[in-house]
């Protein structure tokens, strides 16, 4: 989600192991301080996070732009799809209407709210859970397809959620992710995503994401897509 101020506090905060040391005690409270207020700040955007045309694809030339980078990006359906950090949906519409079983997490239960009205506007089903993207609550190789949107460069610790979401994955299946590195500073420069799933995975393939449909508008700053198939 480009541009959260709150998230770009989560991105700096070093990762700590906070039960070791008794000590450190206040380190957690600080933590979760800043865990609830990120949940604040994402359930206070909910109302308007869609008038963002990437975000609520609400124009037809931006939706079809998104559903043909899904469908490139994705197995033939159906595949089962775990959508992290999915906000209020969008993806994970275009995801189900195209026949995927999807289920979408995310940490603001009023992004939620609104993913759920979404989902059911078009007679979808999919199942929605509140949760933290860090520390995803499913169980492991659940899915064939792991799908995070604008999340990881906002974690505390990418490297050690990238390591969860690949648990998640059955053999042979898709990590997708979708960053940036924007004009705010704030973001994750593929290089380093790329070097941050190489760690745990054989591919890590960089695509551009410059087309002016994806967004709505035309763009300056690098945004991209990450396939990993193996």
């Amino acid at each position: 989600m480009p541009g959260a101020p709150a998230g770009q506090a989560l991105r700096t905060a070093a990762p700590l192991a906070i039960g070791a040391l008794p000590f450190l005690s206040g380190v957690r409270g600080s933590l979760s301080r800043m865990e609830s207020h990120s949940r604040e700040m994402w359930d206070g955007q909910a109302a308007t996070f869609d008038d963002e045309a990437d975000h609520g694809l609400r124009d037809p030339l931006v939706s079809s732009a998104w559903a043909a980078l899904m469908t490139a990006a994705l197995p033939a359906a159906p595949a089962s799809v775990v959508d992290l950090g999915c906000g209020t949906g969008s993806l994970s519409v275009v995801l189900a209407r195209a026949g995927h079983r999807v289920r979408g997490l995310d940490v603001s239960a009023r992004m939620l709210e609104v993913a759920g009205r979404k989902a059911a506007g078009h007679g979808l089903d999919v199942a929605f859970v509140h949760g933290d993207a860090s520390h995803p609550p499913f169980r492991r190789a659940a899915f064939d397809v792991v799908l995070a949107r604008h999340v990881l460069w906002a974690l505390p610790d990418p490297a050690a959620a990238l390591a969860r979401w690949v648990a998640l994955l059955r053999p042979g299946g898709r990590l997708v992710l979708i960053e940036g590195r924007w004009a705010t500073g704030a973001g994750l420069p593929a290089r380093e995503c790329a070097a941050l799933v190489r760690q745990h995975r054989a591919e890590a393939t960089v695509e551009p994401l410059n087309d002016p449909a994806l967004w709505g508008r035309a763009i300056t700053d690098e945004r991209y897509v990450l396939l990993s198939r193996a």
